[in-house]
């Protein structure tokens, strides 16, 4: 069992029940005190049922409660960074604000290992390597996203295209055939504009990537790769400014991954690349 269970509780936190998030949120402002409380205390304590603490561990996939407190006190003494998870409260000074929000971006980043699966990461890789065109789509702060992968393929001379216009992703979006892929970034998955080019790509018959924070949002289902990032919710930020830094990372790791399988033919377009914007430098 890989010991990183604050790590899986936060990455799977939205497939759990308004009961089991209560209780993931008291284990993860007081990992600590987990292993000391028996099964009866935690669910007394989470003011819940001893049955509910134990369908939160099989959804963390647990069928031990002792197993569960023994490997969180491990963790706990192994990287006690690991397991800050505090909210940014209203009265929180400079320093206290940056220590929390610099935590919170290191554990969703430590997250990412376990959360990005790599198998899906590989297809990715190849859909990009074989895909006729490339056109990535993203609304709102997705679109940055989009705009830095953009930036990173088109480098490397694969043929792509930047959609962030609602109107331009849809007329984009009918001109695509099985030959191509259709990246779409969206945090919440749910993103109207980039759904609807997201449809009328698969109505077409091409390949869809999703990078979205949510395993179960309606873009993820009808992705035929799906890339997840991590997410903590907070208070005083919105969850997407977590989600952003991940999928940067995200799109940097299939970036490396697609320029090794690409070889010395990616470096040659890189250096090409790197020639052409030092022209208009002084």
């Amino acid at each position: 069992m890989d010991n990183n269970i604050l790590g899986l509780i936060r990455t799977r936190y939205h497939t759990l029940s308004p009961v089991q998030k209560r209780v993931a949120d008291w284990i993860l402002l007081n990992p600590n005190k987990v292993m000391l409380l028996s099964l009866s205390a935690l669910a007394n304590t989470c003011s819940t049922s001893e049955t509910t603490i134990m369908r939160f561990l099989r959804k963390l996939d647990y069928d031990s409660y002792q197993v569960f407190r023994v490997m969180i006190a491990q963790e706990v003494a192994s990287d006690p960074v690991a397991t800050v998870y505090e909210e940014v409260k209203e009265n929180d000074s400079i320093k206290e604000v940056k220590k929390k929000v610099i935590n919170l971006t290191v554990s969703s980043i430590k997250d990412l290992d376990k959360i990005l699966d790599e198998k899906q990461l590989n297809d990715f890789k190849e859909m990009l390597l074989h895909a006729k065109r490339i056109v990535f789509v993203g609304a709102g702060a997705s679109s940055n996203i989009a705009a830095d992968a953009y930036h990173k393929f088109l480098r490397i001379g694969l043929n792509v295209i930047l959609c962030i216009d609602p109107h331009i992703m849809l007329i984009q979006s009918t001109h695509l055939d099985k030959n191509d892929v259709l990246v779409a970034i969206s945090h919440s998955g749910e993103s109207r504009e980039t759904l609807d080019a997201a449809k009328e790509a698969k109505r077409k018959g091409a390949r869809i990537a999703a990078l979205t924070s949510y395993k179960l949002s309606s873009l993820s289902k009808i992705a035929n790769v799906t890339l997840l990032s991590s997410s903590h919710e907070v208070a005083y930020r919105s969850d997407a400014m977590m989600s952003r830094i991940i999928q940067l990372i995200i799109i940097d790791i299939a970036y490396v991954l697609t320029v090794l399988a690409l070889g010395p033919e990616a470096i040659d377009c890189v250096n090409k690349s790197r020639l052409a914007v030092a022209k208009n430098k002084v």
